[in-house]
């Protein structure tokens, strides 16, 4: 999916992420607090997610407040992942200037030494978000682009839907 957020200068900050989970309390994926994504995250707890299906011709976009997840619940999913990934996890600076590849392939290195024989565990500045929706819009490629649209929008527990105009 495409995560979007706003930056300290008010710009919107797109980037694909991996969708982890979707349940009634909204859409959850993971990654490092102290990426652009997680401090944009940290000063502005909103985010517009994106899904397109070129394919299928259809898109939904959701629009919603943000949340980290329980320790609990990054703790789970971070232990699921490849061990590789787990060490890379330490081993990265995200969204930070890297130099060289082998800077990269050296701080990996030097990880994986470090945890030889041992478990890998969630580091703290790595965690997971949930967007709970406050609208969805429904898109559906049409022909002479008379698309449908359908739009709900939360207020409180309730739903409300709304047809828009291509």
């Amino acid at each position: 999916m495409t995560l979007s957020t706003v930056d300290a200068d008010g710009m919107p900050d797109a980037r694909i992420v991996l969708l982890k989970d979707v349940d009634g309390r909204g859409f959850t994926f993971y990654s490092n607090r102290e990426s652009a994504k997680g401090l944009e995250l940290d000063a502005r707890p909103v985010a517009a997610l994106t899904f397109h299906w070129k394919s299928l011709r259809r898109q939904v976009r959701v629009r919603g407040q943000v949340q980290p997840v329980s320790k609990e619940e990054a703790d789970a999913y971070f232990a699921s992942r490849a061990r590789e990934s787990r060490v890379g996890a330490w081993a990265s600076d995200q969204s930070r200037p890297l130099d060289t590849r082998a800077t990269l392939e050296g701080a990996v290195a030097r990880e994986t030494a470090r945890f030889e024989g041992d478990e890998v565990p969630r580091p703290e500045r790595w965690t997971g978000w949930r967007v709970t929706p406050q609208s969805v819009e429904f898109w559906r490629d049409r022909p002479f682009r008379l698309h449908d649209r359908l739009r709900f929008t939360r207020d409180g527990d309730a739903w409300s839907r709304e047809r828009l105009w291509p």
